[in-house]
Formats: structure tokens, sequence, C-alpha cells
């Protein structure tokens, strides 16, 4: 599994403004959404789709009230076996919740791809892959991606929305850019250690916060993504 190489497709290269605001390791290249671009996911597949060098890119939505990011990846095992990287997703995902958010909260995902942060909704990952592509056959391209409520203002008094919380509500004082960056490198780090280990070296990091069987994951985002919104279930 990788994320990508430094060549940068011309269409895909970062802005100066990228370049300043958004510390990535090497293997990945940020592309920035307007706030109406849409999702970063929507616009990650697409590009996965258009670009045969699209592998590595980080796609930064820019919606107010969500830390939205989606990264493409290049597998190099069969269906099968290369959607477990999900589950690096959002091990990553919860490695930077966690070492970010305040002390002694716990961090857990169930098998919908939810991201609970102290008993509450926060987030979560979704998965995606070409279709139709058999289970044996090395799919073309995977798009992993993420969202956190950063904010529920827009639903007005926060008993109306028990069952989630937000970045802002459990005192998170790291903004959207440095959760991506932190993201971003703690996947980096699980892409190596299934590179030089084996899949499931990777994803025995994941036992930690997983409160289900890693077999049983299902990163379709039904659990905690509202597609009226767009956004994650408030």
């Amino acid at each position: 599994m990788r994320a990508g190489t430094p060549d940068i497709a011309p269409d895909m290269a970062m802005t100066p403004a990228d370049r300043q605001s958004l510390m990535l390791p090497p293997a990945f290249r940020p592309l920035r959404l307007s706030a109406s671009a849409g999702t970063a996911h929507d616009r990650a597949c697409a590009l996965a789709r258009a670009e045969a060098e699209a592998a590595g890119t980080l796609v930064v939505g820019a919606r107010p009230g969500v830390v939205d990011v989606a990264v493409v990846l290049a597998p190099e095992e069969p269906l099968a076996v290369a959607r477990r990287v999900g589950i690096v997703g959002l091990t990553a995902l919860a490695e930077a919740v966690g070492s970010h958010g305040p002390p002694d909260k716990p961090v857990t995902l169930d098998a919908g791809g939810t991201l609970v942060f102290d008993r509450a909704r926060l987030g979560g990952g979704r998965l995606a892959w070409p279709g139709p592509c058999a289970e044996d056959a090395v799919p073309d391209w995977l798009v992993f991606s993420a969202m956190l409520i950063a904010s529920k203002r827009e639903a007005g008094d926060p008993g109306h929305t028990p069952g989630s919380t937000s970045l802002e509500e459990e005192g998170f004082e790291a903004g959207a850019d440095a959760l991506i960056e932190s993201f971003a490198r703690h996947l980096l780090r699980g892409l190596s250690l299934w590179a030089e280990d084996g899949p499931a070296a990777a994803i025995a990091r994941a036992r930690g916060y997983l409160d289900a069987d890693p077999d049983a994951l299902r990163l379709d985002g039904t659990g905690w993504f509202d597609p009226a919104r767009g956004g994650p279930r408030l």
C-alpha cells in the first residue's frame, strides 16, 4: 500500500499558501478546496478516477464547522486485503484526535467507522474504491476520508443533539490544519508499518481503539455520515 510519490502532476501542484500552512510528509501533496466545492471525499474520488498519478493527493475541505480530509492511495494488494487499510486510516484519525484532545478522555472506534470521543460521536471515516472490483483483483485506487465535527453552533442548543460532540465543545486548542498534519503523519506511520511488516502489523495498532472485531468493520459511513448535510450526523 502506497500513499504516493513526491512527483506532482501540474494540475495538482501545491500553491504557495498550501506550502506555508500545511506541513505534510513528502509522500503527500495538499489540495485545498473552496467552501463551495463539496466534500474532500467526493473530490478525492473524482481525482482518483481521472488522474493516473493522483496517489498521495491529500484533499482538504473548507466547509465551516467541519474538519474534512481525504487521501488517495495506491493499493498493491487484492481488494480483500487492501480494503483493510481503512482501519489504518481510522487509527491515524484516532491517534491525531487523542494527541490533540484534552487528556484522560477516551477515543474509540466502532464497527461502522464512527469515532467516539468521551462517549459522544465526533466524526468518522469512509473508504471508497472503483466499482465493480472483484475481491481478488487489485483496485486502481483507494480513497480514505475522514470528517470531524469542529463546531455544532448551527445545531442550536446542544441538548437537541446529545449523541454528538464537537472539537469546540471538548476544548480542543488545535486548529483543523494541525489535526490534518497529525493525521497525515500517523497515517504515513501506519502505511510504513504495513509495507515493512504486513497488514496485520499495521492493523494491530487499532486494537487499542476498536470496540469491535477488525473483520467486522464496515467503512461505508452509514453510522456517522449524514448525506443530507454532507457531513457528520449531529
